[in-house]
């Protein structure tokens, strides 16, 4: 990922340094369970953790040479331990490293995207609480509907961010396995006990049944989870998108001070962070077609899956992490325009409350498909001319046949629309 869209802390894990230490102490760990099954000298695994050191540009050397990447690495490592590097990676194979790894890194990149929520979460609580009951009218089709409150649109998004933290935390579960089963997995020339002690010592849970590779099911499973939580990402962005159009200007981005919207128009204040965040979430999203490829390999591996993993696991975090970051400083600092809310809401006359009266109607004796003409007549006028929806239902004969002026003003009373958010919000963020 570029520059542009990566913060510090989670490229850091992509690094090649921090990728070569998961790799010294896989088979550091792997020396110490050999050295207690007698299987190495016990100084000879002292002397790894001792003598240790690699160095990248050392390592690319070899490797241009070797064409192997694990090869160059512990070629690296025996220049810096010596005669005892001979029993490191005894019975191992490449790929005991390599997945291994990668369940190590996804594993702490997902501890920095489960914060990064946590984080997003709180902001969403903290501005949903304060627009609990500032009214706003609801859309479908775009087109006005019934009236909400903007603090029930944030706790909607809010329960679909709960919904992404959770499969998070069960991914990290699903994803952080480690593979120490040598060659096609048979665990022919190491222990599985091996495994076991590896797996202990870096926090992961052991694979049951590897081929020599983890079953890249996971890593499927993993990236799709990505690619939910970036479609939530992408729906937030687009409803602050589309409050922010100046036609409606319900909500904006915040507009710092000397920001510019436009090279060319001085007035222009632009969406530009969800509109970012909307192509991080495509972006993140086009991983999940690879990683469901990868889960097809050759018999018991192929390494078809390596070139598409060693882009998609650095990129999709890497974006996420940024995205979800950006997404809680927008919440954040998110100005809200209740004033324009409600004159968005008294905007079409009180159209809003056609289908109370609909109901009205029915409740009185008339029948649904009358009750429904009759209003539809109503709100047409309202719709096309800008009249007074209030005003033309009392002027209806058949409409004041059936209800009084007190009860066609008793439709309008906007209390009726929110007397269930409370409900609503203790589903969502509990008691």
């Amino acid at each position: 990922m570029i520059p542009r869209y990566s913060r510090p802390q989670m490229v850091k894990i992509w690094e090649p340094e921090n990728r070569f230490r998961i790799w010294f102490e896989i088979e550091a760990h792997a020396c110490d369970a050999q050295a207690e099954l007698g299987v190495i000298p016990k100084e000879a695994a002292a002397a790894v953790w001792e003598r240790a050191k690699w160095d990248v540009a050392r390592i690319d050397e070899i490797e241009r040479e070797t064409k192997h990447d694990v090869i160059a690495f512990l070629t690296n490592l025996a220049e810096h331990v010596g005669p005892e590097a001979r029993f490191v990676h005894q019975g191992m194979t490449s790929s005991d490293v390599l997945d291994t790894c990668l369940a190590v890194q996804l594993k702490e990149a997902t501890d920095l995207l489960l914060a990064d929520m946590d984080a997003l979460l709180a902001a969403l609580a903290r501005r949903a609480q304060e627009h609990k009951y500032t009214p706003s009218i609801g859309r479908s089709h775009g087109i006005h509907a019934e009236p909400v409150t903007f603090g029930l649109k944030l706790a909607g998004h809010y329960a679909a961010f709960k919904r992404g933290r959770d499969r998070l935390a069960a991914a990290r579960d699903e994803i952080a396995t480690c593979a120490i089963s040598g060659a096609v997995g048979t665990f022919a020339n190491i222990d599985p006990r091996v495994e076991e002690h590896v797996a202990a010592k870096l926090g992961l849970s052991v694979e049951p049944m590897s081929t020599q590779v983890i079953p890249r099911d996971r890593h499927a499973m993993y990236f799709a989870v990505l690619a939910v939580i970036a479609a939530s990402i992408d729906n937030l962005a687009t409803e602050v998108r589309h409050l922010q159009r100046s036609e409606v200007r319900e909500a904006e981005e915040y507009f710092s001070p000397g920001q510019k919207g436009s090279s060319a128009m001085p007035h222009k204040r632009n969406p530009v962070l969800s509109e970012n965040l909307s192509g991080l979430s495509r972006l993140i999203r086009s991983h999940v077609v690879p990683a469901l490829e990868n889960v097809t390999l050759w018999h018991e591996r192929d390494i078809s899956h390596s070139s598409v993993e060693r882009v998609i696991a650095p990129d999709a975090t890497i974006a996420l992490d940024f995205a979800l970051s950006r997404l809680t400083g927008m919440i954040d600092k998110l100005v809200v325009y209740p004033e324009n809310m409600q004159r968005n809401l008294d905007m079409l006359g009180g159209l809003h409350n056609s289908q109370r009266v609909l109901l009205a109607l029915t409740q009185a004796g008339m029948s649904r498909e009358d009750a429904y003409r009759a209003v539809q007549r109503n709100a047409m006028p309202v719709w096309l001319e800008g009249k007074d929806f209030r005003t033309l239902l009392k002027a209806d004969a058949d409409v004041a046949r059936h209800l009084t002026a007190e009860q066609i003003d008793g439709a309008f009373n906007l209390d009726y629309h929110t007397k269930h958010v409370d409900t609503v919000f203790k589903r969502v963020f509990g008691e």
